[in-house]
């Protein structure tokens, strides 16, 4: 199984510096390669608390503080941005990095993006639909003839600089069937985001995913569980110390939502063995990873361990505990 990290460079305030913030990404970014984790994800928003609008500049940051880890966006919120743009950052990311570029792409749900460069909510599916199937040609063909409803048509364009292999495009989904279908049926790998609730009502995701690929004739592709999570020495200090700040980011977030308060109790609830929070020592995350990968038999696990505004010594002490004991015994054991 490959595992690794993302993050989506929260910040603790509106008035916080994003400059300190980004700088502490990339010495996130850095420890998380040299513990030989093996992928690393930024996320994208467009919004005061979060640092990170444009996740294939910050991944060309990282690209050249690290040396082998594979840099992905989490996700690029493809329905609201331009496919062509897209390719070429990443292409160019790809080049950067010697060959460790890939796309997480999704509808988004975050939708601050759509407003903000001219798009109607009310397209939401077609818009990434359709933009999907552009990326997807630019990535097969140097020259591409292409039409649809929500971007100028294309007429034997080229479009540059070209990577030296297939960048790798997956689709991120969250609670959607259909999502989980459509990724299938193209052959594309998907990263499903687990955030609450029982895992196993998950398990159907994974399944639409599998069914659609075989009924299109196309070999299962890969699939990666993305959830939140802290490592800290004991359970104990893990939901004591990591509460406080993913509380205020997800209470703040559910002010505009309409959600209800999250309460000490139910964060505990959620980190026991059979929840969705992998929070608590190296050896209750290995349990989890491993009790989830016999229901899911996933490929890849990413755990967002910066969820609200964690100190900086918190995450990296986080990011240290699962490289050193969480990925070698997860490895041993399922190899």
């Amino acid at each position: 199984m490959e595992l690794g990290l993302y993050t989506f460079a929260e910040l603790p305030d509106a008035g916080a510096d994003p400059a300190a913030r980004l700088r502490d990404l990339l010495e996130e970014a850095q420890l998380a390669d040299e513990l030989g984790l093996d992928v690393f994800g930024v996320g994208e928003h467009h919004r005061p608390d979060f640092a990170v609008s444009a996740p294939a500049v910050a991944l060309a940051a990282i690209a050249e503080r690290t040396a082998r880890i594979r840099l992905t966006s989490a996700v690029t919120v493809l329905s609201s941005d331009d496919p062509v743009r897209v390719f070429e950052e990443f292409s160019t990311l790809d080049l950067l990095s010697g060959g460790r570029a890939e796309i997480m792409a999704g509808r988004g749900s975050f939708i601050e993006s759509f407003p903000l460069y001219g798009y109607d909510l009310a397209d939401y599916d077609s818009l990434f639909a359709e933009k999907l199937e552009l990326l997807l040609r630019l990535r097969e063909s140097e020259r591409v003839t292409w039409s649809g409803s929500h971007r100028a048509p294309l007429d034997d364009v080229g479009v540059y600089p070209r990577p030296g292999r297939e960048i790798p495009v997956w689709i991120a989904v969250g609670g959607n069937p259909d999502s989980a279908v459509r990724a299938g049926a193209l052959g594309l790998p998907m990263a499903l985001a687990i955030i609450g609730g029982l895992p196993e009502r998950f398990a159907p995701f994974a399944e639409l995913h599998r069914r659609a690929a075989l009924q299109a004739e196309r070999e299962p592709p890969a699939l990666s569980i993305n959830s939140h999570g802290y490592v800290a020495d004991t359970s104990q200090r893990a939901l004591d110390e990591s509460f406080p700040a993913v509380s205020a980011m997800m209470n703040r977030i559910g002010r505009e939502r309409g959600w209800s308060p999250m309460l000490r109790q139910d964060y505990d609830a959620a980190a026991t063995r059979r929840g969705a929070n992998f929070v608590g020592s190296p050896q209750q995350v290995v349990e989890k990873i491993l009790f989830q990968h016999e229901i899911f038999g996933h490929d890849r696990f990413l755990l967002q361990t910066s969820v609200g505004p964690l100190p900086h010594a918190q995450v990296l002490r986080s990011i240290e505990l699962f490289g050193t004991e969480v990925a070698p015994a997860v490895r041993k054991a399922l190899a």
